[in-house]
């Protein structure tokens, strides 16, 4: 597998990121980046990103939850971030992605995990909650789903999938500023930019959307099938924090409340003002969030 990674110096500099890297291999050879802020002997919050942010998207949440004394962990995943970046998109499949993560998770032996997941975040954390369940003890779900094929895609999606396989540059930090309500600075934008010097380091992101299972048959669609009966089982704390202004998860929250017990009696959010990234629109409100949940256990 040809893989390539990006240079240090890309990261040099980024407003509110200066948090200390940490370096985990996964699969075959592949160096996956993940930020380890907090004391180590703290509860383990788990923060994991999607399409086509990284790890900097935490960067306004982590500190306020590892100062309440939680040890919060933000890995780039694979094609993302400071992570390596195999360059073909066939490289790239919805299992590979949940195994990546399943041996970094399984590396650090955490326990007790509060996972605040956000949309590919949660299609491959959800998956590890359904594949360790005993090793979880809440989740916060955010803009994500955990699709198994059925039904029609919302057009917001459709149109976004389009967009990601055709377009002849992949403009990643427009991208973020496009899904975001608030105004990104320069630098922020930029930062969204910096994991990819070149086209050839963006086959992760690009492929990303094709890879969300919209028939019953594509990979990751019968696990994901799978996973749903280990969550519609799950009475553990299960909280949603979706936003207002997102067309492409709107509604999503209400599927989770039905579907898993662990809903029941939680402090579900509706996040007023925040687009599909609202880590960015509304890190403060959420970061409240974690720690209401996490000091509830």
């Amino acid at each position: 597998m040809e893989k390539l990674r990006t240079p240090d110096d890309r990261f040099n500099g980024l407003p509110d990121y200066a948090f200390a890297p940490n370096h985990a291999e996964v699969g075959d050879g592949l160096r996956l980046h993940y930020i380890d802020e907090g004391p180590r002997a703290g509860r383990p919050v788990l923060m994991m990103h999607g399409e086509p942010s990284w790890s900097f998207l935490y960067r306004h949440m982590i500190p306020p939850v590892a100062q309440a004394g939680y040890r919060v962990l933000a890995p780039d995943l694979i094609g993302f971030g400071k992570s390596d970046k195999p360059v073909r998109t066939s490289d790239y499949s919805y299992t590979a992605h949940v195994d990546w993560m399943l041996d970094w998770f399984d590396g650090l032996a955490l326990n007790g995990v509060v996972l605040f997941c956000q949309d590919w975040g949660g299609l491959i954390g959800l998956r590890l909650v359904a594949a360790r369940p005993d090793r979880f003890a809440a989740v916060i779900a955010g803009n994500t789903s955990l699709p198994t094929g059925e039904g029609t895609p919302p057009d917001a999606f459709v149109a976004w999938k389009q967009f990601s396989q055709t377009v002849p540059e992949f403009p990643t930090g427009k991208i973020l500023q496009g899904a975001t309500v608030r105004e990104l600075s320069d630098a922020e934008v930029a930062a969204y930019d910096a994991p990819f010097p070149n086209e050839r380091y963006k086959a992760g992101a690009r492929i990303f959307p094709a890879l969300v299972p919209t028939s019953p048959d594509q990979d990751g669609a019968e696990d994901n099938r799978e996973a749903w009966k280990i969550l519609s089982a799950w009475d553990k704390p299960f909280v949603t924090c979706f936003s207002d202004q997102d067309p492409v998860t709107k509604g999503g929250d209400v599927m989770f409340q039905k579907r898993i017990p662990g809903t029941k009696g939680q402090p579900h959010r509706m996040i007023a003002g925040g687009g599909h990234f609202l880590q960015e629109d509304k890190p403060g409100e959420l970061a409240e969030l974690i720690l209401e949940v996490a000091k509830a256990l």
